[in-house]
């Protein structure tokens, strides 16, 4: 078949052989271009993929490297923590033990201690059954000393004097002193610039307050009022009329009683009693009104010493003061002295001046023109 024949018609356009075969091979060749750029293609993807395969497994390697070396860290690290509690848990248990072996060892201290302490007081205790045991004698021999009239006397005797004796100076007191009318106080207190004394009487009558104590009855309660009344008011009486001497002793005595609780029940119950005692000037006293009596004279004591020290301070000031008016003199003496030697010195350095710039004008002379106006006059006379 001829090339320039005609196989078929395509609207008013013939087709030709030679032209159906140069639309064939525009059309393989179209495929080979195709076929070309996808095989192109293809190699490209793989190659990308190849590279991100590439670029995957080395970051997968470098994951693993890090990976790898954060499992050793934490190898190490988990190795090294085990090691540190391990340590510490044995630093732990060392001082729990020490802990626990030294609070053993203090509370086993503690419970020697505690014994010590409790057989010592169990010691004091027998000391003190044994001090009970005695003092359980010693009062009934103190009842025995009050029930006698010349042993009770002793008795308050004693603790009088003990109470004046600790408060005051030996010359202010006078145990058993005689008075004018021949009468003997149980002690006599001399007053600080005062002829007067204080008389103090330490008897008492017990008998009438032991009966008040054992009566039980009222009829036997009263005839125990009755008779304490008859009895501190006989005896105050007593203190009353032998005791206060005009001009000789003070306007009031005291009647010491020594036992704080009969004082009380004195007070409580028997106040007509004491009203009674102060119009006769007589003063129920018990020990620590005593005591307070005491203190009162220390200070009047201290008082008049202070006074006379007072006079002597005196004394010694005025004469303090003719030393000091003569050193005033002195010292004005040699102030006036000062002065001249002052004005003579003043004199020497003015002197010393004058002396001083008459050098310094010497000092200051040219020699040589002084030596050739000394030369001149010579050369001429020659």
């Amino acid at each position: 078949m001829a090339l320039d024949s005609i196989l078929f018609i395509i609207g008013s356009q013939p087709i030709t052989l030679f032209d159906a075969l140069i639309a064939a091979g525009a059309l393989a060749l179209l495929l080979l271009l195709v076929m070309l750029i996808m095989i192109w293609r293809g190699h490209r993807q793989r190659k990308s993929d190849a590279l991100e395969g590439a670029r995957r497994t080395t970051e997968m390697e470098m994951r693993l490297a890090e990976l790898s070396g954060s499992l050793r860290s934490f190898a190490d690290h988990s190795q090294g923590s085990q090691a540190q509690l391990s340590r510490t848990l044995d630093e732990r248990l060392d001082q729990v033990s020490h802990r626990i072996g030294a609070g053993l060892n203090d509370q086993s201290q503690r419970t020697a201690q505690s014994l010590q302490n409790l057989h010592e007081r169990l010691a004091v205790i027998d000391t003190a059954q044994k001090n009970l045991t005695a003092l359980s004698s010693e009062m009934i021999s103190l009842k025995d000393i009050l029930s006698n009239k010349q042993t009770r006397g002793a008795f308050g005797q004693g603790r009088m004097e003990a109470i004046i004796r600790d408060g005051l100076p030996g010359n202010a007191f006078e145990f058993q002193g005689t008075l004018s009318n021949g009468k003997r106080p149980d002690c006599l207190i001399k007053l600080p610039d005062s002829v007067l004394r204080i008389v103090i009487d330490a008897k008492f009558p017990l008998e009438a307050f032991n009966a008040l104590k054992d009566a039980k009855a009222e009829p036997d309660v009263r005839a125990a009022e009755a008779r304490l009344r008859a009895d501190v008011l006989k005896h105050v009486k007593d203190i009353a009329e032998k005791y206060l001497l005009p001009g000789e002793t003070h306007e009031t005595a005291i009647m010491f009683v020594p036992s704080e609780s009969i004082h009380a029940d004195l007070h409580e119950r028997f106040e007509d009693v004491i009203q009674k005692s102060h119009r006769q000037r007589v003063i129920l006293a018990s020990p620590s009104i005593l005591m307070l009596l005491v203190q009162t004279l220390q200070a009047i004591f201290k008082d008049a010493a202070m006074r006379e020290q007072a006079h002597i301070i005196k004394v010694e000031v005025a004469r303090l003061l003719e030393d000091v008016s003569r050193v005033k003199e002195r010292v004005g003496d040699l102030q006036r002295h000062f002065g001249l030697a002052n004005a003579d010195l003043e004199k020497l350095s003015v002197s010393a001046d004058k002396v001083t710039k008459r050098g310094l004008r010497i000092e200051s002379m040219d020699l040589s023109e002084t030596e050739q106006a000394q030369a001149k006059p010579r050369l001429v006379s020659g």
